[in-house]
């Protein structure tokens, strides 16, 4: 057994004792601790209670025929969606990433010391930005639609991750614009004072440096491409076939789920098309962490 150290004891009882006496001087602290103590208790509670939900109502209801390769109404199979959104999440990334990415590099590196119209044109960019963010997804939907699925002249999957890449676009800058924020500019005066330049500073510097909190914003932005559904309807569309190119119509697996509600007649396979969507953000949200610490201790 280990043996109780009195000295680290007693120095945890002082610091309990310096918190209360903070709380007895400054009431509103402790108000502050229970508001924030109740806020995590109630989001864990609803977290917990949509899970369990989900499960109970959704894996009595999982079948081996659903997972089958084409889709009947008979076995209401869910494997082309889930290819579907594979697919769809990859393609909207490899179109969004990049944009977003370098976009965020010249706002902060690059536009801090520059004219008058640069400066404006800045300022612009982010209003722009933000107002992106608050746009609801079925008028990118309708935009999408309007723009893609009648120059196309069809849904297809390249018309949806388009689309998608216009929803997550501000999601990506702002979050990649925070990260490299977060990175000490004593790593850019090093940097040049070793007589490397700008551009090489921030490709090997300060972008590695930022690529855990990038990572975060890319893992938000997965999210919300697989649980996307009425943008995706208007121009993915609603095929429930496996999508064999960029200008063929899909089905992702949030669309799936959703066509199988309306239609009334397939409650419990959309109740285990659900189970299968939250194991699925599940598992990227975990492998995202795990990629995100290894490049941490790196």
């Amino acid at each position: 057994m280990k043996q109780i150290d009195a000295g680290s004891v007693g120095n945890h009882m002082q610091t309990i004792r310096q918190k209360l006496a903070t709380y007895r001087r400054h009431p509103s602290s402790f108000v502050l601790l229970a508001l924030t103590i109740l806020a995590a208790v109630v989001t864990i509670g609803v977290l917990m209670s949509l899970i369990i939900y989900i499960l109970v109502k959704g894996v009595p209801n999982l079948k081996l025929s659903m997972f089958a390769w084409k889709y009947t109404t008979e076995n209401n199979s869910m494997l082309p969606s889930i290819l579907n959104t594979l697919m769809m999440t990859a393609l909207t990334l490899v179109i969004v990433v990049p944009v977003g990415v370098c976009s965020a590099i010249y706002l902060v590196e690059y536009s801090n010391r520059g004219s008058k119209f640069q400066m404006t044109l800045v300022k612009i960019i982010c209003m722009t930005t933000e107002t992106l963010q608050g746009i609801p997804s079925i008028v990118f939907g309708l935009f999408g639609y309007l723009v893609f699925v009648l120059t196309f002249h069809g849904n297809s999957l390249l018309g949806g991750a388009i689309t998608m890449a216009l929803m997550v676009l501000s999601l990506i800058m702002r979050t990649t614009e925070e990260a490299l924020l977060s990175v000490p500019d004593s790593y850019r005066e090093g940097s040049f004072g070793l007589g490397a330049g700008k551009l090489r500073t921030v490709f090997r510097i300060i972008l590695p440096s930022a690529v855990p909190g990038i990572l975060s914003g890319v893992i938000l932005a997965i999210g919300h491409i697989v649980g996307e559904t009425a943008a995706l309807m208007y121009t993915a569309g609603t095929s429930t076939n496996v999508c064999t190119g960029l200008m063929k119509p899909c089905r992702t697996l949030a669309v799936h789920m959703y066509q199988l509600l309306c239609e009334g007649k397939y409650i419990d396979a959309a109740y285990a098309t659900a189970v299968v969507l939250l194991v699925f953000v599940i598992l990227i949200n975990a492998l995202s962490n795990v990629i995100a610490k290894k490049l941490v201790k790196k």
